[in-house]
């Protein structure tokens, strides 16, 4: 699923494109994506787009008179950018198009799971439904952090990809945060300590800002294409690295496997040379990280 950096990305890229423009048309290709009748889509199209933003792992379109369209890419959910002096055929995997004076942007998704969506809403209120109520992270202090984090207890990991805890934070990226806090995945929340507290909320707001910054500056005005949008980089640390030395002290990467996710870790770097067995986060998330999590409309 995009996290947090990856959806700045997306803003990035189609602010220049679409704000100030016009959105003449919603064509809908598969009806399943579509998931309000009202407002109708019809209700958004020959509206000026004033702002785009982010919505925890959403992309939020802000029209004018008060309309927002609501992208949620869920895992395999990607958008392609088409200018209008290079017209394509709809891709094989789109899902809508969203057509404006300078191009056409494609919401697409690989597989067959039928997770991606898209709302058209009216109002502050009805955008508000579609907020989960995770702390902006960024924009937090170590005060507001530690609060979220310890107000029910969890595995720190669960505990950072919770939407409702913590807003725009996955998998990925939550691997990369606890390696960068040399905290291990299944630390208890109301376990750490103030400095290890303090630790965490300084290698998030390092992590993400640095890959926001990373990303942006890779791709400049350029729009990502197929398969650039991932949670797997070769910069990244140790997440997708399972059996690579750690960057920093060398130790084979290790990983926990529970039901259809992966954490990766360094043992030198967050367990104090301890590898983590796959019976362990499972004893341990039975009730804190359910198989279904990863449901329509989460995250």
């Amino acid at each position: 699923m995009p996290e947090l950096p990856d959806i700045e990305l997306y803003l990035h890229c189609l602010r220049p494109r679409v704000v100030d423009e016009t959105l003449e048309r919603i064509s809908i290709a598969k009806p399943f994506v579509l998931r309000s009748v009202d407002p109708p889509i019809t209700d958004a199209e020959g509206r000026t787009v004033r702002a785009v933003r982010r919505l925890g792992k959403r992309i939020v379109l802000e029209l004018e008179d008060n309309r927002f369209v609501v992208i949620h890419l869920m895992i395999a959910g990607r958008l392609r950018w088409f200018p209008r002096e290079k017209p394509t055929a709809r891709p094989r995997i789109g899902l809508a198009s969203f057509t404006f004076g300078r191009g056409t942007l494609w919401l697409t998704e690989a597989g067959s799971k039928r997770r991606a969506s898209l709302h058209v809403v009216r109002g502050g209120a009805a955008l508000a439904e579609h907020d989960r109520g995770g702390l902006e992270v960024l924009e937090s202090t170590v005060a507001t952090f530690a609060t979220r984090l310890r107000a029910e207890p969890a595995t720190v990991k669960r505990a950072l990809t919770e939407p409702r805890r913590f807003s725009g934070i996955g998998n990925a990226y939550s691997d990369e945060i606890l390696h960068a806090a040399r905290l291990s995945p299944l630390a208890r929340t109301t376990q750490l300590d103030d400095e290890q507290v303090a630790r965490l909320h300084a290698a998030v707001i390092e992590t993400l800002r640095s890959w926001c910054v990373r990303l942006q500056e890779k791709f400049g005005a350029r729009f990502p294409g197929p398969g650039q949008v991932t949670a797997f980089r070769p910069e990244m640390a140790v997440h997708g690295k399972f059996g690579e030395p750690c960057p920093v002290c060398g130790t084979q990467v290790e990983r926990i496997v529970y039901a259809e996710r992966e954490t990766n870790y360094c043992p030198g770097c967050q367990t104090g040379g301890r590898v983590l067995k796959d019976r362990s986060l499972s004893r341990l998330l039975r009730e804190d990280w359910p198989r279904s999590r990863d449901r329509p409309g989460s995250g």
